[in-house]
């Protein structure tokens, strides 16, 4: 160093002990010149000037960006100020501090990047991806934009709204041609960039070629798409099983996943009141209900606490197993581990999974080890086509008496429901190998020890891309019931029964029916409980499903409504109310945003008419109200002892698809045409349900009559389908004489309920009691919101707000509750859950709605 030899500066020693102590600090590089600069040192040595002279960033100047004159030192000092009087140090480096070295460590990083992402052309890595392509763009898209190009490939693939394309290129000419030209044509202006893609190991195993050139998928199903292949790791590295996929909660014992449950249960519930808040109208006063959610902490009611299941493993009565290959390549009927959006699609047999019974792992193996030999393929999810798709066991119990003994050995009947795609596959092999299976099947259930019951086999063509097929999907019977040789289409006969309160229900392939029974009976008696039902009290049962709740509760109630969509569904209803002898439940088959409108002006009269009439005779229909609706603690009191007697009177003159109280010179007039169109039968069947006494169980199950009454019963519901021409007023009469009381009790999908079901409910002034069983809490919040949220008198008008797309279904909720029309709201009462999945992180959630 030659600190001694530069020219003193005109400001005092102690800043030149500064810079010297800054300089003994610096790195060699900075303190040493390299013998290239030597003459540069030397020049400045003759200036008068130190070798490091302005080479590096002023110290004052990087803290304070105020230039030569924010620094002490002046012109003089030995740094520079600015990226101008910055000069490259003695061994071509810049100072690091600089923004000309960080543009320059910025250039060199990108061309490392592309030189690392550069590839590699060899016939080991023919499957690529293309990175760097539009959101949307499709597969087809993709390919025309190839074929613009001129680019060879053998397959082509893209997922709408991903950046990520997948090709598979034959040869290596392909290959190199590719790159050169996607180099040299960007797409948009921007350039797509060529990675690396590794085939699934599967496709590894079980790939016999390259696939044709119009881009379809060799024999097994196989693709060089295999974008997934990192999630694949990802899931084998971490060791991840069936049971953690299917049962996360399945290392807890089972009372810390009860207080796990009402815990989450809790939370959605603070939720609700907290929307419900921001979904007031800001003129009018909070309701009392969230006024006094401070005093539960922010519940909008009291949660009650949550109901066990009676049973804990293997409680399921219905298994959906996918059709897969798994980690190994092996082909395998179980779970998938993961999900298909996140890139996992490899299956893992149903080991240790405690929530699937030992009959349905023993069919899915069955099922398994008859597709190893199969000449058929399995369901490519990436590809969509193959042939063996899904494999779903329904189960049936006996009584709940015996079910509580031995819940295993109590599985009367199984129906096995086998799900293809017949699309190019010709009909003989596909007839051929659906008797081997059927074969197969039948000698596995009698060959076990002990034998296992087998009812019914069923197989479901569904062609579209989702496994969840509509309900028309066909059915094609392979084993129909020898007890049920009955005139008609052989679907009509692919059907098992479950009893929930001593009551026999029929279930057909595609009707819902809940998974776990015993809770579900449990589930039905709290509902019934929560809607104080008397025997003057009208129950509209919303997506009743196969009817279970409503034909529970038919005892307890003058008549109940039930709206469901399924077809099939609904002709269950209809059957079961016959096994069963119930005569007051009519059945209703449409969508409930559809049919819910006219039928509460059916049976109830408009809404309008209501308020018009209580402005006329304010008083009479106060204390109606009083007396009939509100329910009082006399009748509560009364009602409640019936219950729980179980004396409850069933009415017996009542038709099972008549209105109540209507007679026919009532039904005058032109008929207007129904929106709710019950399920068609035969124009020659004729009416003779409505006659008939009280059939035997018996009787009913294995005879002709019960195919033939239920036909004859949804003939009689179509012929009542044209009843909307009565009078308001005499209708609103004759339901009043007879029905006091209006209950609701729903049970939606897990979407939850239309706005148009919501309105119509919320909108209605007798229909006091609302009664919501949930399988999915997040829209119970959404429909309580709109339920139980004040309205202002002047309604605002949606003006299409752009964003609903990224709203939650809570934010869409407050959106709607501003044009509701000015209608007394619900207040939410009670509110319980209940375990109908144990092992799992669902649940159902029962909650009361008064007014």
């Amino acid at each position: 160093m030659e600190d001694d030899k530069a020219p003193p500066p005109p400001q005092p020693q102690p800043e030149l002990a500064g810079e010297k102590r800054k300089r003994e600090e610096a790195s060699p590089d900075e303190v040493a010149p390299s013998a290239p600069a030597a003459a540069s040192g030397e020049d400045a040595a003759i200036s008068g000037r130190h070798p490091m002279w302005k080479t590096s960033l002023c110290s004052f100047f990087r803290r304070r960006g105020a230039g030569a004159e924010g620094c002490s030192h002046g012109e003089s000092c030995r740094y520079a100020h600015t990226e101008e009087e910055l000069r490259p140090r003695p061994d071509g480096t810049w100072d690091p501090t600089s923004d000309r070295a960080k543009k320059l460590r910025k250039v060199a990083a990108e061309a490392q990047e592309e030189a690392e992402e550069e590839v590699t052309v060899d016939d080991q890595s023919l499957d690529k991806c293309l990175v760097g392509l539009p959101r949307g763009w499709t597969a087809d898209r993709l390919k025309a934009f190839l074929q613009d190009q001129g680019i060879s490939y053998a397959t082509a693939k893209k997922k709408k709204g991903m950046t990520v394309g997948f090709v598979t290129f034959e040869n290596v000419e392909q290959l190199a041609n590719a790159v050169q030209v996607l180099k040299e044509n960007p797409s948009g202006g921007k350039e797509i960039k060529i990675a690396d893609a590794n085939r699934r190991s599967h496709q590894k195993v079980h790939a016999e070629g390259p696939a044709s050139d119009n881009g379809t998928a060799t024999e097994n199903g196989s693709s060089a798409a295999a974008g997934e292949a990192s999630a694949l790791e990802v899931v084998a590295s971490t060791k991840r099983s069936a049971r953690d996929a299917v049962t996360p909660l399945a290392h807890m014992p089972y009372n810390d996943q009860l207080e796990h449950k009402k815990h989450s249960m809790a939370q959605i519930l603070k939720r609700l009141t907290r929307n419900a808040r921001k979904a007031c109208p800001p003129a009018i006063p909070l309701p009392n209900w969230i006024l006094k959610s401070k005093e539960i902490g922010g519940l909008p009611c009291k949660l009650e606490g949550i109901l066990e299941s009676p049973i804990v493993n293997g409680y399921r009565n219905k298994c959906e197993f996918s059709v897969g290959y798994s980690l190994e390549g092996k082909k395998t009927v179980g779970f998938m581990l993961g999900n298909f959006r996140e890139g996992v699609t490899a299956v893992e047999e149903p080991v240790n999974c405690p929530n699937v019974s030992e009959i349905s792992c023993k069919y899915a193996q069955m099922f398994q080890d008859f597709l190893q030999s199969s000449s058929l393929p399995l369901w490519s999810r990436v590809d969509n086509c193959g042939f063996w798709r899904q494999f779903t066991v329904r189960e049936g119990r006996c009584s709940t008496e015996a079910v509580l003994h031995n819940t295993e050995s109590q599985i009367s009947e199984v129906m096995l429901i086998v799900q293809v795609c017949s699309t190019d596959v010709d009909e003989t092999p596909m007839k051929e190998e659906l008797d081997k299976l059927s074969a197969a099947l039948i000698q596995g259930a009698t060959t076990c020890s002990p034998p296992m019951p087998l009812t019914t086999i069923v197989v479901q063509d569904h062609k579209g891309i989702s496994n969840a097929a509509p309900a028309d999907c066909p059915l094609i019977p392979l084993l129909v019931p020898k007890g049920d040789q009955l005139e008609g289409g052989a679907e009509d006969k692919t059907r098992i029964h479950d009893h929930i309160s001593n009551l026999k229900f029929s279930i057909s392939p595609t009707a819902f029916f809940q998974v776990n029974t015993l809770a579900a009976e449990r589930l039905y008696t709290l509902a019934g409980d929560w809607a104080n039902l008397n025997s003057d009290t009208l129950l509209f049962d919303i997506c009743c499903g196969t009817g279970t709740i409503g034909l529970t509760l038919a005892h307890r109630v003058g008549m109940v409504v039930g709206i469901e969509m399924n077809e099939s569904a609904v002709a269950d209803a209809h059957r079961n109310a016959l096994i069963n002898g119930i005569k007051s439940c009519r059945f209703v088959c449409g969508k409930a945003e559809d049919v819910i409108g006219s039928l509460l002006t059916e049976y109830l009269g408009s809404p309008q008419q209501h308020i018009a009439a209580s402005v006329t005779n304010d008083t009479n229909i106060n204390e109606e109200t009083i007396d009939g609706l509100e329910n009082d603690d006399e009748n509560m009191d009364s009602s409640t002892e019936k219950h729980d007697n179980g004396e409850s009177e069933q009415p017996g003159d009542i038709s099972v698809d008549r209105p109540t109280c209507a007679s026919d010179e009532e039904i005058k007039g032109d008929s207007v045409e129904r929106i709710n169109k019950e399920v068609d039968s035969s124009p020659d069947e004729h009416n003779e349900a409505a006659g008939e006494q009280n059939l035997g169980e018996a009787s009913l199950i294995n005879d002709d009559s019960t195919d033939k009454a239920a036909a004859d019963s949804l003939d009689h519901g179509k012929t009542c389908q044209d009843i909307s021409s009565i009078p308001h007023n005499n209708m609103l009469a004759s339901s009043a004489c007879q029905f006091k009381n209006v209950v609701a009790i729903v049970d939606p999908p897990r979407v939850g309920l239309h706005p148009t079901v919501i309105k119509a409910l919320r909108t209605h002034p007798l229909i006091r009691r609302l009664v919501y069983i949930s399988c999915n809490p997040d829209s119970l919040v959404a429909n309580a919101i709109e339920l139980c949220t004040p309205t202002s008198e002047k309604q605002e008008k949606n003006k299409g707000n752009r964003g609903w797309r990224s709203m939650s279904a809570a934010g869409l909720a407050r959106q709607r509750t501003k044009s509701m029309p000015n209608s007394e709201p619900f207040v939410p009462k009670r509110a319980m859950a209940v375990d109908l999945f144990p092992h799992t992180s669902h649940c159902e959630m029962v909650m009361l709605f008064e007014r």
